[in-house]
């Protein structure tokens, strides 16, 4: 449910009591000029190279839409990314010498998320290793920026153009927790109705398809698709998240109709884990879940 039952567990308003929950203003912290500043510098010197957004991504394996967030400073720019593409556009150590200030403005600054969502994406930003069951939407740590947008931008009730910048740009964020290090051990267990809906159209659809399997050849990371052509199913409740922070029990995330929990009693955490082992048996291998996302790439 990495993306929960709404497209993402960021774009709801309300917890598990039903009430909206008011949400504070964001300090300004900088970080947001800086990663825009980073990126226009990208943006110029990837113009100068005579490179696409694409052949750039493919040169330091990541995706169009990747670089394309970074270059409107959406996405941090990792320390490793920063390396590779100055040396690969030429930047004579420009790039370089903004990491250290990357990692400062990272520091200081606050998670823009709703306030009731913090203390799950506080967990999540912990996790040693995180087990994903989407039903409905595709998990948000597998979004690109386009995906999110749509999900944001045709919520109901509307949000306004602000929010929603601030929400595709959190989604964006909370993705680095796979492509760090050390990554937690993460799977993703998706419907596979979930990946046959073209949310926001074809192109979109395409990339987004591309970006999963991407991340399905994460040596940290891996993504199994539930067939629908499965005769029995062992969990028709609903998604769910199973999440171990650093140095701390198991807990799992529950969240429907704008509805959150986080659960944390043994015995539930237990049925929940025992549920997911029996739910992924039942998937097709990563292998095999990878050459299906492949399948369907070519059926347009």
């Amino acid at each position: 449910m990495g993306a929960g039952g709404g497209g993402g567990r960021e774009d709801q308003g309300r917890g598990r009591d039903g009430e909206r929950r008011p949400e504070p203003p964001e300090d300004a912290d900088g970080a947001t000029d800086l990663f825009r500043a980073i990126g226009k510098q990208v943006k110029l010197l990837r113009e100068r190279a005579g490179l696409t957004q694409k052949e750039l991504g493919d040169r330091l394996g990541y995706g169009e839409d990747q670089i394309g967030s970074v270059e409107r400073g959406r996405r941090t720019p990792l320390p490793e990314f920063l390396d590779t593409a100055d040396e690969l556009l030429g930047a004579g150590g420009l790039l370089k010498a903004a990491k250290d200030d990357v990692v400062r403005a990272k520091a200081r600054a606050r998670v823009k998320h709703p306030a009731w969502f913090r203390d799950y994406a506080r967990l999540e930003a912990e996790a040693v290793e995180l087990h994903d069951y989407s039903t409905l939407a595709l998990p948000g740590l597998l979004q690109t920026e386009g995906h999110a947008r749509t999900v944001f931008a045709s919520r109901q009730p509307l949000l306004d153009e602000e929010t929603i910048e601030q929400r595709v740009s959190a989604r964006l964020a909370r993705q680095e927790i796979l492509t760090r290090w050390p990554a937690p051990l993460a799977t993703f267990t998706i419907e596979e109705s979930v990946l046959r809906r073209p949310i926001g159209g074809w192109d979109a659809h395409q990339g987004q398809l591309e970006q999963l399997l991407r991340f399905g050849k994460l040596r940290s990371t891996e993504l199994q698709v539930m067939p629908m052509d499965r005769e029995e199913h062992p969990s028709l409740g609903g998604p769910f998240i199973l999440l171990t922070p650093k140095g701390r029990q198991q807990v799992a995330y529950l969240e429907v109709q704008n509805i959150s929990r986080l659960v944390t009693g043994p015995e539930e955490v237990r049925i929940l884990a025992a549920r997911y082992s029996s739910i992924r048996a039942q998937a097709l291998t990563p292998r095999e879940s990878l050459t299906l996302i492949e399948k369907m790439l070519g059926e347009r």
